[in-house]
C-alpha cells in the first residue's frame, strides 16, 4: 500500500537512550499511541554502557510534532538521552531478507548479478528460492526489492531505521548532566 505524504509532514528519526528495564520498550511505544502518532518503524538494541539500551524511531509528522514527542519521551523516568537525528548529518540504514523465486538457471543467475550490483549476499540457495541479504539505505533497499518483485518475492523481512550521527556528534551532545535529567522525576 502506497503512503501518501502530507506536504507539511516528514520523516524524522529520534533517537533515545534508556535505562534496560522490563517494559521501557511498551513505555516508550505507549507514549506514541496516546498522542495519536504512528510509528514507521522502531528498533532496540544495546550501547556501548552496560544496562542501557537504544532506541531508534522513526515518526512522520512535522516539525512542531517532533519536539513535542521528543520533550514527552524526555520525562519519561527510564530515559537517559533524547535526540532527533538530522538525515545530512546522521547515517541511516536498515538490513532486509528478501527470498524470490528462481526455478530456472537463468533466473538464479540474474538474481545473483543483481544482488551482486547493489553489493548484496545471496545467504541462501535452494532448487526453487534464492535468499538475499542486503543492509543500506532505504533506497537502495527499496529500488532491489523492486528489481526482485519481476521474480516473484516469497517473503521479506526487514528491521527498522538503525541510525547514528556522523563525525564526533553522538546521543550524549545537548542532553543534560544525568543529575539534572531526573530532576523531579521521582518526585510523587
Amino acid at each position: 500500500m502506497k503512503k501518501t505524504f502530507d506536504p507539511e509532514k516528514k520523516l524524522y528519526t529520534l533517537s533515545i537512550l534508556v535505562r534496560d528495564i522490563p517494559g521501557v520498550l511498551s513505555q516508550v511505544a505507549r507514549l506514541f499511541s496516546r498522542k495519536g502518532y504512528n510509528i514507521e518503524s522502531i528498533v532496540s538494541g544495546e550501547t556501548d554502557k552496560p544496562g542501557v539500551t537504544r532506541i531508534t524511531i522513526v515518526i512522520l509528522g512535522d516539525e512542531l510534532m517532533i519536539s513535542q514527542i521528543a520533550a514527552q519521551c524526555r520525562k519519561l523516568i527510564p530515559v537517559t538521552a533524547v535526540k532527533i537525528l538530522d538525515e545530512a548529518t546522521s547515517i541511516q540504514r536498515e538490513f532486509a531478507l528478501i527470498k524470490v523465486k528462481a526455478a530456472d538457471r537463468n533466473a538464479r543467475d540474474e538474481v545473483i548479478q543483481m544482488a551482486n550490483i547493489f553489493r548484496a549476499n545471496i545467504i541462501d540457495v535452494s532448487r526453487e528460492s534464492l535468499t538475499v541479504a542486503i543492509f543500506g539505505d532505504k533506497s537502495k533497499t527499496s529500488a532491489l526489492i523492486g528489481l526482485l518483485e519481476d521474480f516473484g518475492i516469497l517473503e521479506i523481512a526487514k528491521t527498522g531505521t538503525l541510525a547514528i550521527e556522523r563525525g564526533r556528534n553522538t546521543i550524549y551532545d545537548d542532553n543534560k548532566l544525568r543529575e539534572e535529567y531526573d530532576y523531579g522525576k521521582n518526585v510523587l
